[in-house]
């Protein structure tokens, strides 16, 4: 595979992800009915697909992300094409998930007037915490385009280090907090759509106590260090922080 072919491969994974990012936002907010359009099928075998669907997704993406399997990987590809191709199949899997998603209509809640402000103001603060978080290290380098444009230049990339930008000071997976607000703070819940904001949830939680294990072994006493002062997903109170540092004072 040549660089330019592997510069294309990543431009064409990036423009996937970017239509697949918009695809999403349009589903949770159920735009055009697209989340309740596949209305009709029991009860019990549209919770069933759903889950497998969201499963197959966690999978396929939690073991793509595995240092082991990468190693494996990279000897099949070029591992300039490794970020992008990971990046392509989320993409392609996540589309998967909407596409075939089973409607379970049944409205949990629906919010008017000023609850549907505060919900549409949360779901726009977690598409924009979602956004900040991946340039806030290195968005292009995030989505697989870093590394075709140094493959394609004859440059290597940085070694990874250990950082925290902003959003790293408030909690140590800003990106994930952003996906939860998403996709609960929508103003109009169905079952399927708290179905999926619940498996997301779990899935999410799971992967991140890999995620932890591995930024562990990678950056060692640093990110022991970090663990301590920084919470994992809820961010803390400033009144509450203030008071324990008094009490350790």
């Amino acid at each position: 595979m040549s660089r330019i072919a592997i510069m294309v491969y990543a431009i064409v994974s990036y423009a996937a992800f970017l239509a697949v990012f918009l695809w999403l936002v349009a589903f949770l907010l159920d735009v055009g009915s697209i989340r309740t359009a596949n209305a009709g099928t029991p009860l019990s075998q549209a919770v069933a697909i759903n889950i497998l669907l969201i499963s197959l997704f966690g999978f396929v993406h939690s073991v793509m992300a595995r240092p082991a399997f990468k190693r494996q990987w990279t000897k099949i590809i070029p591992e300039a094409a490794e970020r992008a191709t990971y990046v392509l199949q989320s993409s392609a899997l996540l589309a998967v998930i909407m596409l075939f998603w089973q409607s379970i209509p049944h409205v949990i809640w629906s919010a008017d007037g000023l609850a549907k402000v505060v919900l549409l103001s949360g779901f726009v603060a977690g598409l924009v915490l979602i956004t900040i978080s991946t340039f806030a290290l290195d968005h292009f380098e995030f989505t697989g385009l870093r590394q075709a444009w140094s493959n394609m230049n004859g440059t290597s990339v940085s070694a990874a280090r250990f950082r925290t930008p902003l959003p790293y000071r408030i909690v140590r997976h800003p990106l994930q907090l952003g996906i939860l607000l998403a996709v609960f703070s929508v103003p109009e819940m169905t079952g399927g759509g708290l179905l999926f904001a619940g498996v997301m949830l779990a899935y999410i939680l799971i992967g991140l106590r890999f995620e932890e294990r591995a930024l562990l072994r990678e950056f060692g006493d640093d990110y022991a260090a970090y663990r301590l002062r920084v919470p994992m997903l809820v961010p803390r109170l400033p009144t509450a922080s203030k008071h324990r540092a008094r009490l350790r004072d």
